[in-house]
C-alpha cells in the first residue's frame, strides 16, 4: 500500500500530482506527471504506483513499487517501462526505458521497447536518435527496418533512403508485408519530391507519401501556427460535401481514371453522399458488392458504416485498396476489446472521421476519442490528426511468446502509418 506519510514527493509537479490523488483525480495526476519528464524516477514511480493502485492496475503497481525501491537496476526499469506502455501511458515509460538502455546498451529488447514508447508518443526523431546511437549493432529485422520507418515519420527522407539501401530483404515472411509497404512509401516519396516540398508544412504531400491517398481539403485556419491545413473543429455542410465531391472528380480526371459506377455503403450518411457523388460524376449508383472493379466507394463516416448492417464484414476486407486504409482503422477499433489478455488499457486511442476528399468530421472534434477502458491522461496525450493508431503489437505478458518483430509487422499490416497502396 502507498502511504501518504513518508512517501510524499518533494518536487512541485509531483506534489501536485500527489494532491490530485488525494482528491481521487487520477487523470489530473497523470496530466501533472506529463509535465515532469525530468523528475527523479523513484519519486515518479511512487506517484504512478499510487495511481495504479487507485485504478486497480496491479501489474503497474508492482512494477512501480519495485522501481521506487531500486531506481538504478535494469530489470525494475524495464518492467516499469513495459507496464506503462501496456497501460497506454508511454510518456511515463520513456525516462525509465531510456535509463535501462543506458545501463544495458547491448540489449536489443530494451532498445526496441524504448523505440516502441517513442512511437506511441509520436516522437519519431527521438526513436531515430536512439537507434542511431547503436547503429553498429543493429540487425536488419526489425532494428534497421525500424530506423527507416521512424526516419520517414520524422521527415528525414535522406536518412531513410541511406538506411533502406543497407536493409536486406527479410528472410522471414512475417516481415514481407512491412517490407513491401515501406518500399511503396519510399517510391511515392521519390515521385512526390519533384512536385511537392515534403517539408514540415506539406500536409498534402505527406498524406500521399504515407498512405497513397490524396487529401482534398486543407483548413485555412491556424496554418502558420502549427495546424498546416489540419482541422481542429469543423461543422460540415452541404457546400463542403459538394466541394469534396468536385475535388474527387478533378482527381479522377487528372489520374485518367474513369470508373463505371458508384458503390453505395449501407449506412445512411454514406448512401446519401454516394447518391450525390453519382450525380456529380455522372455514374450509375448500385449497392456495394465485394470484388466489383472500376467503381468508386464513397464513405461519409466509417464508424457509421461499421455500425450499419453487415458494416463490420464490409470493412473487414471487402473494400478495394483505395478505401482500405480507413477501413482497417475502423475494424481495429471495433475488434479491440476493453481488455486484452486481462489487461485494461489506460489511455484511449484517438478516433478520427473519414470523409470524401479527406475532409474533416461533421460537427465533431478531430482529436481524442472515447476513453474506453484505458487511463485517461487528459489533454495532450495524443493528437487525432496523427492518423490511425494500432495497438495490436502491444500484448499482455500472457502473449509474451509472440516475437516483437511479428507484433510490429502485425501493427503495420492493420493500419496507422504505412497504408496499403
Amino acid at each position: 500500500m502507498f502511504s501518504r506519510r513518508n512517501r510524499r514527493p518533494t518536487s512541485p509537479e509531483l506534489a501536485e500530482a500527489w494532491d490530485c490523488l488525494d482528491g481521487g483525480d487520477v487523470p489530473g495526476a497523470l496530466r501533472r506527471l506529463r509535465q515532469a519528464p525530468s523528475a527523479p524516477l523513484d519519486e515518479v514511480a511512487t506517484v504512478v504506483g499510487r495511481a495504479a493502485e487507485a485504478a486497480g492496475f496491479d501489474d503497474l503497481r508492482k512494477a512501480a513499487t519495485a522501481l521506487a525501491a531500486h531506481p538504478g537496476r535494469v530489470r525494475p526499469l524495464y518492467d516499469y517501462g513495459y507496464a506503462c506502455v501496456e497501460r497506454g501511458v508511454s510518456y511515463l515509460a520513456i525516462p525509465a526505458l531510456r535509463e535501462a538502455v543506458r545501463l544495458a546498451p547491448g540489449s536489443s529488447g530494451m532498445l526496441r521497447e524504448l523505440v516502441s514508447a517513442y512511437e506511441d508518443e509520436g516522437r519519431h526523431r527521438d526513436a531515430v536518435d536512439a537507434l542511431l546511437a547503436q547503429e553498429d549493432g543493429l540487425g536488419d529485422w526489425p532494428d534497421r527496418y525500424l530506423l527507416v520507418f521512424n526516419a520517414v515519420l520524422a521527415g528525414d527522407l535522406e536518412l531513410a533512403r541511406r538506411q533502406r539501401a543497407r536493409l536486406a530483404a527479410p528472410a522471414d515472411d512475417t516481415w514481407r508485408g512491412a517490407w513491401e509497404r515501406q518500399n511503396r512509401v519510399l517510391e511515392r516519396a521519390a515521385t512526390t519530391g519533384p512536385v511537392s516540398p515534403l517539408d514540415h508544412s506539406d500536409l498534402r504531400g505527406w498524406q500521399y507519401v504515407m498512405g497513397g491517398t490524396v487529401l482534398g481539403t486543407l483548413s485555412p485556419h491556424g496554418y502558420d501556427v502549427g495546424m498546416t491545413g489540419r482541422y481542429a473543429w469543423f461543422q460540415d455542410s452541404h457546400d463542403q460535401c459538394l466541394q469534396g465531391l468536385l475535388r474527387l472528380k478533378s482527381v479522377l480526371a487528372a489520374a485518367g481514371v474513369r470508373p463505371r459506377s458508384v458503390s453505395l455503403l449501407p449506412d445512411r450518411g454514406s448512401r446519401i453522399l454516394g447518391l450525390a457523388a453519382a450525380g456529380v460524376l455522372g455514374l450509375p449508383a448500385e449497392p456495394f458488392e465485394a470484388g466489383r472493379e472500376d467503381t468508386v466507394v464513397i464513405a461519409y463516416d466509417l464508424n457509421d458504416t461499421a455500425g450499419a448492417g453487415q458494416g463490420t464484414e464490409l470493412l473487414g476486407g471487402a473494400l478495394p485498396p483505395v478505401a482500405r486504409t480507413g477501413a482497417a482503422r475502423a475494424r481495429e477499433l471495433l475488434d479491440r476489446p476493453a481488455r486484452r489478455h486481462g489487461r485494461q488499457r489506460l489511455a484511449a486511442p484517438s478516433v478520427g472521421r473519414a470523409s470524401v476528399g479527406g475532409g474533416p468530421p461533421a460537427g465533431r472534434r478531430r482529436g481524442n476519442g472515447a476513453r474506453g477502458g484505458r487511463w485517461a491522461a487528459g489533454g495532450g496525450d495524443r493528437r487525432g490528426d496523427r492518423g490511425g493508431r494500432s495497438d495490436t503489437r502491444r500484448r499482455g505478458r500472457g502473449d509474451a511468446r509472440r516475437s516483437r518483430r511479428e507484433a510490429h509487422g502485425l501493427r503495420l499490416g492493420r493500419a496507422r502509418h504505412v497504408a496499403p497502396g
